[in-house]
């Protein structure tokens, strides 16, 4: 009798072209088919605005065009446009910008310029009068440029732009079909996407060689390899029996109700790639270790775990300010942009509730969707003591391998507040002191290379390097853009232009969005259109904070994707997942986490109101 031949699951897969085809045909289709106006109008505001509106301001501040400015007028000039773009349009905040600040955004500036220009704003041009010129210039940028009045190189600039978005918008398409479909290997997409932005022209065969490489990249790839050397030494093993010896019973229900009470609090003041990586090889091996004679193997079980460890990293971002970049920039937008603050603790009051709503949410749906055979995890507690007591006392391995991981995490912990306050002369990431820490291990004879060649999934470095261009394409080229204001101004007609159905709406583009590229970038492409309407048809009222935090929570929705998250490609790479596995928790909890915000709104928050603003 002949033996069936398995299945080949991830990487074992070739290309289904039965239904590779069907991305690659959608993919030229929307390059063939006309340019829509709004693509060419986005493509405008985007290559011909930042010239254009640079001139409008020049002319305001100064009267010349910015040809004829001097050098330290062209910097006043050139940051006012940047801070426009930000929807930072405070005096307050142009005076803050520095020398780094201006680096990084590509404005060249010495102390001298940058201090004149400084000058120049506080002496001569008051906060009111500032917002003024702000505001016509994102009017002008907005309504003002018009692509049937371009001309020349603006026309062909305009054109360009509109190219480039259409690529990304038709890149999305592809990849998304991609990676629900699994019609190829998913490291093979993240070089799609590189390909397919050369191929068209938007970018250059350099740039994307430097784009492949992020600092988020260097952290899971270091986060990865630390992991490895957790496992040879058995610091994982002993980790995980300190934090579940005490458990009387332990099923496996309250393991996992364990991962989201300790994981999804930390989240919102710690790095969630951290925790992910933290608890990734704890969550592997109590699934090993529970398998029995009985039962070899339990895909269920090992799907459960890890899904578990990256909900719970993802539900706890919103409680904190911060809990991720996405916080920062809503708080930004509203403070320059309305004047409303939010404090640290102001925010954890309002928001800290929908961690504490999420957390059984979030593990009754886990446990509802996936259902092993094993239920009990005692196996592998029995497992793990046995193990341990033949371990003996710690060996120098071990010390050293917990020695580095806790310099490692308080790095992590540490490195933007000793950077910001002048301890640490350079900006060092968590990518890189994931790194460093990977090559203590070598360094210590932790590890040898062999280890990591064979216990990391390259495979997943790869596709997250991928999916970060992906990102910053739909971000750069204005793609995420034109699909917020295309969805808000299709649905205002439908009267889903004011209170709770405009922000159901931000909400869930917000979500959407955030699924596709990074969280920050998600909220920075909704935020500015969703605060803009919501302050004109809600002036003044608690709407703006409500929105402002609204969004900012929703951006953390990336339940759905590999992608959508660091801690979702974490927990891939410990082989057990496929890509279906994500949507089977996530689509629920996708639709769930939009009603809980919504309900907090309409009720908490409005109910407790905000800082004396009326009601909305």
């Amino acid at each position: 009798m002949a033996v069936p031949k398995k299945k080949a699951t991830g990487y074992d897969k070739y290309v289904d072209w039965r239904f590779f085809i069907i991305p690659v045909v959608l993919f030229f289709a929307i390059l063939i088919i006309p340019t829509p106006y709004g693509m060419k109008d986005v493509g405008t505001e985007y290559k011909v605005g930042p010239k254009a509106v640079a001139g409008l301001i020049a002319m305001e501040l100064f009267h010349k065009k910015t040809a004829d400015i001097s050098q330290w007028e062209l910097v006043t000039v050139e940051v006012m446009e940047r801070n426009m773009r930000m929807g930072a349009f405070s005096r307050d905040r142009f005076l803050k910008r520095n020398l780094k600040w201006c680096e990084k955004y590509g404005i060249s500036a010495d102390p001298e310029n940058l201090k004149r220009a400084h000058a120049y704003i506080k002496e001569n041009i008051s906060e009111e009068t500032f917002i003024e010129i702000m505001r016509r210039a994102l009017q002008y940028r907005q309504d003002g440029l018009r692509y049937e009045d371009l001309s020349g190189e603006d026309r062909k600039a305009a054109d360009k732009g509109a190219w480039h978005l259409k690529v990304a918008i038709a890149m999305m398409v592809f990849v998304v079909f991609c990676f629900a479909t699994e019609c190829i290997p998913l490291p093979g997409v993240a070089f799609c996407i590189g390909l397919i932005l050369v191929f068209t022209g938007v970018v250059t065969r350099n740039q994307v060689a430097m784009l492949y490489w992020s600092d988020a990249c260097w952290f899971i790839m270091g986060s990865l390899m630390f992991a490895a050397a957790f496992v040879k030494t058995g610091v994982d093993k002993r980790l995980c029996l300190a934090m579940f010896r005490k458990l009387a019973v332990p099923s496996l229900k309250w393991v996992t109700l364990i991962f989201f009470v300790i994981i999804s609090p930390l989240a919102a003041f710690i790095s969630d790639h951290a925790l992910a990586a933290m608890f990734l090889p704890i969550g592997m091996l109590l699934y090993q270790n529970s398998l029995t004679d009985d039962v070899p193997e339990d895909k269920e079980l090992a799907k459960m775990m890890m899904i578990a460890i990256a909900m719970a990293c993802n539900i706890g971002g919103p409680g904190a300010p911060s809990g991720g970049a996405r916080n920062v920039i809503m708080m930004t937008y509203l403070n320059d942009m309305f004047g409303f603050d939010i404090g640290y603790f102001q925010w954890v009051t309002y928001c800290f509730p929908f961690i504490l709503v999420m957390i059984p949410v979030t593990w009754f749906m886990v446990n509802w969707r996936f259902r092993p055979k094993i239920t009990s995890l005692a196996p592998a507690m029995r497992y793990l003591e046995t193990e341990i007591g033949h371990m003996g006392r710690w060996n120098r391995k071990q010390i050293w391998a917990l020695i580095i991981f806790s310099v490692m995490v308080y790095g992590w912990f540490t490195e933007k507040i000793f950077y910001n306050i002048g301890i640490y002369p350079v900006r060092l990431g968590i990518g890189v002191i994931a790194v460093a820490g990977a090559v203590a291990y070598l360094l210590t004879g932790v590890v040898n290379w062999r280890d990591y060649q064979e216990r990391v999934d390259w495979g997943v470095v790869w596709l997250y390097a991928g999916a970060i261009i992906f990102g910053r394409t739909l971000d750069s080229t204005g793609a995420a853009y034109w699909l917020a204001r295309t969805v808000i101004d299709f649905l205002a007609p439908f009267g889903m232009d004011s209170g709770i159905p405009l922000m159901a709406t931000s909400n869930g583009l917000t979500a959407v969005l955030t699924n596709l590229m990074a969280d920050g970038p998600a909220a920075a492409a909704v935020g500015p259109i969703s605060l803009n309407m919501a302050g004109l048809v809600h002036p003044g009222t608690t709407y703006l904070p409500f929105m402002a935090m609204s969004t900012a929570i929703a951006s953390s929705f990336a339940y759905c994707l590999i992608i959508g998250t660091p801690p979702n490609a974490i927990v891939y790479a410990s082989g057990y997942l496929e890509p279906r596995d994500y949507l089977r928790v996530g689509i629920p909890m996708w639709f769930f986490a939009n009603i809980v915000i919504i309900f907090l709104t309409a009720v908490y928050w409005s109910f407790r109101g905000f800082g004396g603003l009326p009601g909305f």
